[in-house]
């Protein structure tokens, strides 16, 4: 019922899927009334020392091939690489099916596969030692915006040679990056509810005892309020019909 007392959370991913037609899309995003997200994915790709790849620009000039371990179509384990490959000429692999990103880890590290795109937020916590150890090196970020805690790491964007590249490259980052996690309140909410629980739900993310306990469980908050997360999902939708046939065709 739209009256505030239902909220719904799922994975940013489905607004592509929409985007792309996909079945067992019963919903129109567009629809709904966005809350806001409590984080920000913000996705990196690493490769391993092995491959003997220093930076991304040796590795497009080597034109070595890289194989990436990745979970399905519609993450951002699978839709990032594919992505680049397509736009930027990454030498890229895609090994997909694998159950999570721990499974990916456990491949990376017996060589079965020699790369992957992941959220930095997952990598700092999950992949510490590969990352310590040097096992595990970043190589490009693809993200809107430079990481805070990358200034220098290169951005995929910046590899796009057209427009066409830059909006597919962008969309793709949008969905597994400013709203990949959405909070919404289905269609028909009275707006005064929706204002209401837009400024609950960004209360909450700056409370200081809410932050010390996500700090304390390690969660990253990097919150965005209900606007912002309407804007971003706009911006997705509204991909033109021609560059969303493309989109389709890479990431299958």
């Amino acid at each position: 019922k739209p009256d505030g007392l239902t909220i719904g959370h799922f994975i940013g991913g489905l607004f592509l899927q929409q985007l792309l037609g996909k079945p067992g899309i019963e919903f129109d995003a567009a629809k709904f009334n966005y809350v806001g997200v409590p984080a920000q994915d913000n996705f990196v790709l690493g490769i391993a020392k092995s491959t003997g790849i220093v930076d991304v620009d040796s590795w497009l000039a080597s034109k070595q091939i890289i194989k990436f371990g990745g979970v399905a179509s519609g993450s951002g384990s699978d839709d990032i690489p594919n992505i680049l490959k397509a736009t930027i000429g990454l030498p890229i692999q895609l090994v997909s099916g694998y159950k999570g990103t721990a499974d990916v880890r456990l491949a990376f590290n017996s060589g079965e596969v020699s790369g992957l795109s992941n959220s930095w937020e997952s990598t700092k916590s999950t992949w510490r030692k590969e990352l310590e150890t040097g096992e595990l090196k970043l190589v490009l970020q693809a993200t809107l915006k430079p990481h805070p805690e990358f200034p220098k790491l290169p951005m995929a964007l910046n590899y796009a040679k057209t427009e066409e590249a830059k909006r597919l490259i962008s969309t793709v980052a949008r969905v597994h990056g400013p709203t990949v996690r959405p909070y919404v309140l289905p269609p028909g909410t009275p707006k005064d509810r929706v204002q209401l629980i837009r400024k609950a739900f960004m209360d909450t993310m700056n409370d200081p005892e809410f932050l010390a306990e996500a700090k304390k469980a390690n969660l990253d908050i990097n919150a965005d309020d209900g606007a912002a997360l309407e804007q971003n999902v706009k911006e997705i939708l509204k991909l033109d019909p021609a560059l969303v046939a493309k989109l389709k065709e890479i990431l299958k």
